[in-house]
């Protein structure tokens, strides 16, 4: 998993159909100071996030097809969870 800032979210008017219903944002991973690392990226939403948030991004593959109950889901970056705060090596940084 890493931590990733949502900047976006993704409108498609025609899609896979069963992608139907399901949010598609645009992330970019940052370090834990909150710098971007890398290029943008597009990541199904599993935690209704929004522009703004930072959140915890799945990089395995495997957790879409474990919240669809199907094998056949194919993602490379789930959202998975929207992070208020985060502790490292005994300091704590407030998000929200």
């Amino acid at each position: 998993m890493k931590i990733a800032k949502v900047v976006g979210n993704v409108v498609s008017t025609i899609k896979e159909k069963k992608y139907d219903g399901h949010k598609l944002m645009i992330i970019e991973f940052i370090d834990l100071e909150g710098r971007p690392l890398g290029p943008r990226q597009i990541a199904f939403d599993r935690a209704d996030s929004g522009p703004g948030d930072i959140v915890l991004v799945n990089i395995d593959g495997g957790a879409l097809k474990m919240f669809f109950d199907d094998d056949d889901f194919i993602a490379d970056w789930t959202i998975c969870g929207v992070l208020d705060h985060y502790t490292v090596e005994g300091s704590t940084v407030k998000l929200h």
